[in-house]
């Protein structure tokens, strides 16, 4: 005995209502802000934006100035030399971080070295018209007398100069202090500091 199937398929063809497809809108583009991870052994205090601005500004019009930053660290006053308008054709950074410095080429010539050690191997061979830096606190004194030896006016009429982000018992016979920073300029270490400048003819 044939049973009648219980799906049967109607005579006339099926249709599904479909709806015009519009375009999806355009999202809006987010900029994610660059994460840098600096882990304590580095001894990298991240100088702020504003603070990076007012040093290049402290250390005088761009130009063809070799310009020295002996502890580049994140690139944050290289960073501030170039949207000033200083080439990277002039600058020189020096990183012992590895990790550190590999970042940091995008930006310019980069040298993986202790910066004492450098500087010992290129005195007397080497002169900058400009150096800005951030140096290691506890070594501070060792590594501003280091920048020195480097500073000369390579050529130029100007004064050579050098700027530096200090901390505020940090005392030198030729520093100009130019300014105190607020206590909480570094999130990672709670450091009295100040800005200074050292100028020779």
């Amino acid at each position: 005995m044939n049973r009648p199937s219980i799906y049967t398929r109607p005579q006339k063809p099926l249709t599904i209502p479909v709806r015009a497809r519009r375009a999806a809108p355009a999202l809006e583009r987010i900029e994610a802000p660059e994460v840098i991870a600096v882990d304590k052994f580095t001894e990298c205090h991240v100088t702020p934006d504003d603070v990076a601005r007012r040093m290049v500004e402290y250390l005088g019009p761009q130009g063809d100035y070799l310009t020295l930053e002996p502890s580049a660290g994140t690139g944050q006053l290289v960073r501030a030399l170039i949207a000033s308008g200083h080439s990277t054709c002039e600058l020189t950074m020096v990183e012992r971080h590895s990790t550190l410095a590999g970042r940091l080429r995008y930006l310019g010539p980069t040298i993986n070295r202790c910066f004492l050690e450098y500087a010992e191997e290129m005195k007397g061979s080497t002169a900058f018209p400009r150096v800005i830096m951030n140096p290691p606190f506890k070594t501070v004194r060792a590594h501003v007398k280091a920048a020195l030896s480097l500073l000369g006016r390579g050529g130029h009429q100007e004064p050579a100069t050098l700027v530096a982000l200090v901390p505020v018992t940090f005392e030198h016979d030729e520093a100009e202090e130019l300014e105190r920073l607020p206590v909480d300029t570094f999130v990672t270490a709670k450091v009295h500091t100040k800005l200074v400048r050292i100028r020779r003819d």
